[in-house]
Order: C-alpha cells, then sequence, then structure tokens
C-alpha cells in the first residue's frame, strides 16, 4: 500500500490491518520522500514507527521532483510518486483515494475542459497499473470518524493548506460554497465520474474495432482512417495514442494533427511533435508511423546464439533457426555474426540472378520508412555484410534447402 503518513493513509492501514485477519494477502507499505517539505524526514520517521508497531514491512522510497518540467510542482510530484509505486513489485497498489478525492478530481478535470476520459476521473480498480482504491466511496467524513474513534494518529502535510495550488482551492474554497447549495454533491460528481468511465470504455471498445481496419502493424492507415467520421478518428487517433503510452492532446492539437496527416499534400515532409521532444508522427505512403528515437545509439554487438537481442535503441533482433531459410548455420564455422549500424554506401546482394545494388536502394523498394533506415542493424560475417534484417540475406550465405538457417528480424521499439 502507499503510505503517506496522513490522514486518508493512516485509516487505509488500519481498515487493511483488520481485512488481513479475515482474508489471506501479504502486507506491506510504500513511503515516497519527495524531500519538498522541511518536515519531509520527519514524515518518513513517522511511517516508519507506525509501521514497526503494525508490524508491517515499509520501504522509504526516495524520489527527485522535476521541478522543470512544465508540470507545475503539484503533479510532478504526483508523476513521481506514482512511478515509485508502480516500479515497485507488488502484486496490487492500494491507494487510500476517497469520496471527496474523486469530486475533487472530476471538478479539476471539468475546469481544465477534459473529455470523457479525464472526467471518469479515478478508478476503483486500475488494473493496467495494479492500483486498487477501496475507499472511493467512503467520504472524508465517514474517515475522519473512523479515525477518531479509532485514535488514530497521523501527520499534517502543511502544504495541504496552501491555495496556491488548485486541489486545495478546490477543497477548501470552491467545495466549501458547493455544500453549502448542494450538501451531497461528492455523491452526485462521483456517481458522474462513474457514468464517464462507463462511456469511456465504451469509447475504447469503438476505437477497438475501428483498429481493425485502421492500424496495421503499429501504423496508422491514413486511407482507412479518412472513411471514419471525425469524432471518430478523433477517438481511435487518442486511443492508438494513449495504448503507446503518451498523454493525450488538446483538442486544437489533435484537430492539428489530424489535418496534417490527412490533408497536407502527398510529398510533404509531415514531422508532428506528440510528447515534447521525444516522440514525433511521421506519415509515409499513406500511413502514420511514431518515431520515438531522435538519435541513432552505436552499435558493436557479438551473436552469442541467443534467440533475441536487445539493440541500444530499445528494437530487437529475433533469432529462429528454421530449416532452408535464412542464413546457413554451417557456413559460419567457428565464427560470429557482429551487428554494427549502417554507415551509408552499403552494397548488398540477396538476389544472385540480379547484380549488387546499393543498400539505399533495396531499402527503398521494401518501403521502410526513412527515419527507420539510419537505425537498421546490419549482420555481418568476418567483413561481409551478410544479412540486412527484414530485406534478405547475401545471395552466398543463404540456407539452401537441405541446410538449416537462421531466419533473422528486426522489431522495432514502440
Amino acid at each position: 500500500m502507499a503510505f503517506s503518513g496522513g490522514l486518508d493513509s493512516c485509516v487505509l492501514l488500519s481498515a487493511l490491518l483488520h481485512a488481513q485477519k479475515k482474508l489471506n494477502f501479504e502486507l506491506c507499505a510504500l513511503h515516497v520522500h519527495h524531500g519538498l517539505s522541511p518536515n519531509a524526514d520527519a514524515w518518513a520517521d513517522f511511517c516508519t514507527e507506525t509501521c514497526k508497531a503494525a508490524n508491517v514491512p515499509l520501504q522509504v522510497e526516495r524520489v527527485k521532483v522535476d521541478k522543470k518540467a512544465g508540470l507545475g510542482i503539484e503533479a510532478a510530484a504526483r508523476q513521481a510518486r506514482y512511478q515509485a509505486l508502480i516500479e515497485s513489485e507488488a502484486d496490487f497498489i492500494v491507494l487510500a483515494h476517497h469520496q471527496d478525492d474523486q469530486a475533487e478530481t472530476f471538478l479539476l478535470q471539468l475546469l481544465r475542459g477534459a473529455g470523457v476520459k479525464g472526467l471518469s476521473a479515478m478508478a476503483a480498480f486500475d488494473a493496467k497499473r495494479r492500483l486498487l482504491r477501496p475507499l472511493l466511496e467512503v467520504s472524508r467524513t465517514e474517515i475522519e470518524a473512523y479515525a477518531s474513534d479509532a485514535k488514530l494518529k497521523w501527520v499534517e502535510d502543511e502544504s495541504n493548506q496552501d491555495l496556491h495550488y488548485d486541489r486545495n482551492f478546490i477543497r477548501h474554497e470552491l467545495t466549501r460554497v458547493l455544500a453549502q447549495r448542494f450538501p451531497s454533491f461528492q455523491i452526485a460528481l462521483a456517481r458522474s465520474a462513474s457514468h464517464m468511465a462507463e462511456a469511456s470504455g465504451l469509447l475504447d471498445d469503438l476505437a477497438i474495432l475501428d483498429a481493425e481496419t485502421c492500424i496495421q502493424e503499429s501504423r496508422l492507415n491514413l486511407l482507412e482512417l479518412i472513411k471514419l467520421s471525425e469524432a471518430r478518428a478523433k477517438n481511435l487517433m487518442r486511443w492508438w495514442l494513449a495504448g503507446h503510452g503518451f498523454s493525450l492532446p488538446s483538442k486544437e492539437r489533435l484537430d492539428e494533427i489530424l489535418q496534417q496527416l490527412l490533408h497536407a499534400k502527398a510529398d510533404a515532409t509531415i514531422k508532428l511533435v506528440i510528447d515534447g521532444e521525444n516522440a514525433s508522427l511521421r506519415r509515409y505512403q499513406g500511413f502514420a508511423f511514431i518515431e520515438t528515437v531522435a538519435e541513432v545509439p552505436p552499435i558493436a554487438m557479438i551473436w552469442q546464439g541467443e534467440p533475441e537481442l536487445q539493440l541500444p535503441d530499445g528494437s530487437k533482433l529475433l533469432f529462429e533457426r528454421k530449416q532452408g531459410q535464412g542464413l546457413a548455420l554451417d557456413r559460419l564455422g567457428s565464427h560470429k555474426l557482429w551487428i554494427a549500424n549502417r554507415k551509408g554506401g552499403e552494397r548488398f546482394k540477396p538476389d544472385l540472378h540480379r547484380p549488387t545494388r546499393t543498400l539505399k536502394h533495396l531499402l527503398q523498394e521494401a518501403n521502410m520508412p526513412p527515419w527507420l533506415r539510419d537505425r537498421l542493424p546490419l549482420i555481418y560475417f568476418d567483413d561481409a555484410l551478410a544479412v540486412v534484417p527484414n530485406i534478405g540475406v547475401s545471395c552466398l550465405m543463404q540456407a539452401a534447402e537441405y541446410e538449416l538457417g537462421l531466419v533473422i528480424s528486426w522489431v522495432v521499439a514502440e
């Protein structure tokens, strides 16, 4: 469980300890030390003492909050916290978010102009990230009453009173006014978030159906995409980008992306930044690709017989033994295959009945996107170019029907 030492997490710890008596599960705690408050060390000490008294193993994880990421301190700290939690080895990560938190999150997203997915707020169970929020239907008032009855102790984060932060302003100012007119507004907003979550699930189902015709091998088929209504095209684009781990673009940015991909001149060079400077969308021969590597790291590796070889840029080479296909293994003898980057000017002859050609022309013929060509790993036998993955094998090294061969394929990191 995530244990900050605050009221909510202390109540969650107590509740889990009671549940542990009836259910068979191992309980561990993780305290994320952001180092942003002068009291941060004291909070970590409190968590250590509390967990020791409860006989619950505790890990204190110190994180560095990137204050220059452009997210704001609140969002940057949350990002660092979630990263530390998700990287833990726990089967499930239990969080202390409650009904009032859900209402605040819904209001935050609403004021930011979020769509259906953003207005879904927080899920009681997030399977992808292994997150559980068992208190999501419990109000802050009920949590405070439980803590009082159980005579629990907790720490107070002074930043929770700072109205400079949007969530605190909503909690202490906006919700106070709403409560005067709508006493049960938290329940209503939590219900709306639940409705939005259902709608978001339906939109994902629709995107999956559209992906069957519009997405091929992680590429977006623009000739199929343009056949969809504008709303469905946007929905599929959001789903596709989210599936690759990218944050959703704003409405204006998404409109621009679709306009460029679908309506720019056929020979136009399209490069649309989608994640700071870390990733871009590229268009090539009717398809949209995600480009995630800006620089090509050097490759200097030797194949030791493993079925899979991870490359420095995150892509990988797969080695599969097949009869009568690929590189003839018997001809290697005691020699090793080595892998290197393209340098330019390479010549290659995969077809015995055709002349030796430049690798550049072969890659163009294979319709390999230009930004992938420089990343392509080449396989050498001694000093001879033996295999160009996904293109072919040197005609002098190809396995005959009666020979065991090695088929080498390149899988680009998504």
